[in-house]
């Protein structure tokens, strides 16, 4: 077993943290003698070794088994590289699930929208006609309801497969020469549900025996979670709901108003949330939030539906992601938490508990105990009672606010504009096309670009490898994008803002400037990893190079989960290495971890990079970056500027601290967004 670790402390993320909110929040929560994530982190310490390695097989009820020199196989035979592997390939599974799970209900709406068994708007008409034409089914003499009808059956047979033959979605989107690879490694998927159903049955008890067979099905796998639980999934979100659109917003904590019913919405299934926003903005229902005393109703995003309905909708202030959750809470100025699914701790209910704030969940999948539950129901036969439902969630978030108690309200002053709602289409649009990005990066102006997101984990201090990342990137020049929870931190220390090239390296300046964009653009929810893909595809496309040549990559710095596991998975499958500071459970076995950080580059021309120390992280992507743009013969790129971002904006608040002194709190007021 390798040795324990030494994880941060609670302690350690009330000094280092970036975001002074949290800070903050982390002290007010201790005062009040309230327990947070952090606080269960260090009373879990020391963490289990057997887990950290992977070498825990619990699949059956012969065990638990672990390995040790005394006893290196289970009960079964199964030694540490195919328990290892087995567990791996369990995550990955989950991960494809999780993400096509809540993916199958916004198909199952574009196709009730379609059908007219929903009265729901397509709003995304030009991205049913650009899909409907990759599908090969466009004609002139179809409707744009007739398209999406059949979009969302095609999305739906690729989730649900069974009988063997092509996967569209794959198929039509995937780059030819990533196509070829997958033949030839013989891991193309037949459907997303298969997939994962063949990873139970092989990890169950006397199936398969061999890890290295055990992980080609992770790469199937992988392959199911990219291209139909993510790409199915956005696909029909954007065909429904309508492309991103570019706005400029406030976000943290010092966001939140206090003279509004304030209603939260965490999880990720936009299509009771997008009701909401529709409820919200009813002038009957203003009325009566009026009537109990409150100016009007106020959205706030938690995790990735504060993303998503941002970008789709812009009625809706981004506050934290799912390990912030708590503090978000504990401002006592929530009066009611919608929780639907995914990245919702228990933990929360605690907290709600301490303060007025009522919690509803809205999923079957995902009941908390003590909460009120206003759902879809388990068979999804409810949808079209989605506007009904919202009212009544909205009226619950009324109610609530004349039960808000004023003495626990405690809003720190920490807030931030940025600029969101980046896609492809309206990134190509702002430069002319795809070539004149390509002839920045060639020139060396923009060295490269990184897809920088993911979750949160206590095995780092909260946010700040993330940002330490960013700063290490802009100042060599990287272009990042960035969505999902990781985006937070980088939302509110101002990498979204075009002020956030002042710490940029002087080719992305150059480069951006003039189109006044941030050096991190914000592409939404972790489903929109596939708006990163694209955009890389694009380029691709333009510069006639395979992905794999090109200075791109893939970086969840703090990934804690699943869905993390099969994020990396998929940018690694197109050929694009991964960076991180954690590492997955693969120690126990130098078999699989040798296959899952080297050997992959051989078979697919990526590899799996783990450095704890964030900012060496960042330099080892710049140094491939180089050596990846010296092989097809670009330009190098410039020496990195010595500013960093995070450095200014905490001068910044020291400044402002210092100026107006430490122990008083504003209670801001913060109205929509402004489009462009």
């Amino acid at each position: 077993m390798t040795p324990h670790r030494k994880f941060p402390s609670k302690n350690d993320v009330m000094t280092r943290t970036p975001d002074p909110a949290v800070r903050k929040m982390l002290v007010h929560l201790e005062k009040a003698g309230i327990d947070t994530s952090f606080d269960r982190f260090d009373t879990q310490k020391p963490h289990c070794g057997f887990g950290l390695n992977g070498t825990c097989c619990k699949n059956c009820h012969i065990g638990p088994c672990r390995i040790t020199p005394k006893s290196p196989k289970g009960v079964c035979g199964a030694d540490a590289h195919l328990i290892v592997a087995r567990n791996i390939l369990r995550w990955t599974a989950a991960g494809a699930a999780a993400h096509g799970a809540r993916g199958r209900e916004v198909m199952l709406a574009l196709k009730g929208a379609a059908d007219d068994t929903l009265s729901l708007p397509i709003l995304g008409p030009e991205k049913v006609v650009a899909t409907a034409k990759a599908f090969g089914i466009f004609t002139e003499t179809k409707t744009v309801k007739e398209l999406a009808g059949e979009i969302a059956l095609i999305l739906l047979d690729d989730l649900c497969r069974t009988l063997p033959g092509p996967h569209l979605t794959l198929e039509a989107m995937a780059p030819p020469e990533r196509l070829q690879v997958w033949r030839e490694l013989d891991i193309l998927p037949i459907g997303a549900y298969h997939e994962v159903f063949e990873a139970l049955h092989r990890t169950t008890t006397g199936t398969d025996g061999d890890w290295q067979n055990v992980v080609r099905q992770m790469l199937r796998c992988g392959l199911a979670f990219a291209w139909s639980s993510v790409m199915g999934s956005a696909i029909a979100m954007d065909c429904l709901y309508g492309l991103p659109k570019r706005s400029r917003i406030t976000t943290n904590l010092g966001a939140i108003s206090s003279d509004t019913v304030n209603i939260a919405v965490h999880g990720h299934s936009p299509v009771l949330v997008a009701a909401i926003v529709q409820a919200s903005r009813r002038d009957d229902l203003i009325e009566a939030a009026q009537q109990v005393a409150a100016r009007t109703i106020r959205l706030y995003g938690i995790c990735c539906s504060g993303h998503s309905a941002l970008a789709k909708f812009g009625d809706i202030t981004p506050l934290t992601n799912a390990v912030g959750a708590e503090l978000a809470l504990a401002t006592g100025a929530l009066d009611l938490w919608v929780a639907d699914v995914q990245d919702i701790f228990p933990g929360i209910m605690d907290v709600a508990a301490c303060f007025h704030t009522r919690v509803v969940t809205t999923s079957d999948s995902a009941r908390l105990p003590g909460a009120e539950h206003i759902a879809f129901d388990h068979h999804h036969s409810n949808l079209n009672q989605a506007d009904a439902l919202a009212e009544q969630i909205v009226r619950r978030g009324i109610q609530a606010y004349g039960e808000r108690q004023s003495g626990k309200v405690f809003i720190p002053q920490a807030r931030m504009e940025a600029e969101v709602g980046f896609s492809v289409e309206n990134i190509l649009a702002t430069f002319g096309g795809a070539e004149a990005l390509l002839e920045l990066l060639r020139s060396g102006r923009i060295r490269g670009v990184v897809n920088l997101v993911g979750c949160n984990n206590p095995k780092v201090v909260f946010e700040e490898a993330v940002v330490k990342v960013a700063d290490e990137l802009i100042a060599n020049d990287v272009l990042a994008l960035t969505n999902g929870c990781a985006a937070y931190a980088l939302l509110k220390l101002g990498f979204c803002l075009p002020e956030g090239l002042s710490a940029a390296g002087p080719g992305l300046n150059e480069s951006l400037t003039p189109h006044r964009l941030p050096p991190v653009w914000h592409m939404g929810e972790c489903l929109d990893n596939a708006r990163a893909s694209a955009f890389f595809r694009a380029i691709s496309n333009a510069a006639g190079e395979p992905l794999k040549h090109l200075p791109f990559a893939f970086s969840s710095p703090e990934w804690s989960n699943e869905k993390g596991l099969g994020a990396a998975m998929g940018f690694r499958l197109l050929g694009l290495n991964s960076y991180h500071c954690i590492a997955p459970p693969v120690a126990g076995s130098d078999k699989v971890a040798r296959f899952i950080y080297e050997n992959t580059r051989e078979l697919l021309g990526a590899v799996m990079v783990i450095d704890p120390d964030p900012t060496a992280l960042a330099k080892r992507i710049v140094a491939d970056f180089d050596a990846r743009r010296a092989a097809i013969g670009w330009k190098s790129a410039a020496a990195p500027t010595s500013a960093r971002l995070s450095a200014l904006h905490a001068e910044q608040q020291h400044s402002h601290a210092h100026l107006h002194g430490h122990n008083h709190t504003h209670h801001h007021d913060t109205e929509g967004h402004h489009h462009e």
